[in-house]
């Protein structure tokens, strides 16, 4: 079992507005409306969210960067973690190449020092080269739509290419409350013992969190159930 659930709010950034993700139909994402914040400025949408439900990190999805391969977002990364001190950024910009992790590591879109983690995730991998290499400091990103296993086939089959830490991402079920896939995370950990996976897409209440927590999950990415109200302490 997790000695403590986490409980990750998820941002996801397109032309430096907070958007609301569904399905992963991410072309048809457009600005968030939520009660939490006035507008979609990302330091106002981080802000409402740790208001509902706090949290020790943030995960942001840097939607121009994963997409059309822009650079990383620094302006809205650094008014997220101006409205949010002392929290973790999990940040997936895409990266594709050490330069640009490298970049990253080194700079953290001028955040504090330890308070930005990059993320891989699989969809944006050409092979496994880089996941292996960053291992110890990047948060790997397992990510599927539907039946289809985003990303090289390698990186699926193979659990010794992970870092411990691994985002399970079911895209079809980001923002649409179908429930996390519980079959699927429980057939991840079956690959490699001491795993911490993080589940991502389907979460609607503390319901399917107790359910998360009873398999062993150590946490859960969520934005639509905090936004809608029913998952908030």
């Amino acid at each position: 079992m997790a000695d403590e659930f986490e409980i990750i709010p998820v941002i996801d950034l397109r032309h430096g507005a907070v958007v609301r993700a569904r399905a992963g139909d991410r072309a048809s994402y457009a600005p968030i409306v939520t009660p939490l914040a006035k507008g979609s400025a990302p330091g106002d949408v981080a802000r409402g969210l740790l208001a509902a439900v706090p949290a020790r990190i943030l995960y942001v999805a840097d939607l121009d960067a994963i997409i059309d391969g822009k650079p990383p977002d620094h302006a809205s990364l650094r008014a997220i973690a101006a409205a949010c001190p002392g929290v973790v950024l999990w940040v997936d910009a895409g990266f594709t190449d050490s330069a640009g992790l490298d970049a990253f590591l080194a700079e953290g879109s001028g955040l504090a020092e330890g308070s930005g983690r990059p993320v891989l995730g699989s969809e944006s991998q050409a092979d496994e080269a880089l996941v292996r290499r960053y291992r110890e400091r990047a948060v790997f990103s397992l990510d599927t739509r539907g039946d289809e296993r985003l990303g090289p086939a390698a990186l699926h089959a193979e659990a010794d290419h992970w870092p411990r830490d691994v985002i399970v991402m079911t895209l079809g079920r980001v923002g649409v409350a179908a429930g996390p896939d519980l079959d699927r995370l429980a057939a991840v950990a079956a690959m490699r013992a001491g795993l911490r996976l993080y589940a991502a897409g389907g979460v609607r209440n503390w319901a399917d969190v107790e359910a998360l927590r009873r398999q062993g999950v150590a946490g859960a990415l969520v934005a639509s159930a905090i936004h809608d109200g029913s998952l908030r302490r």
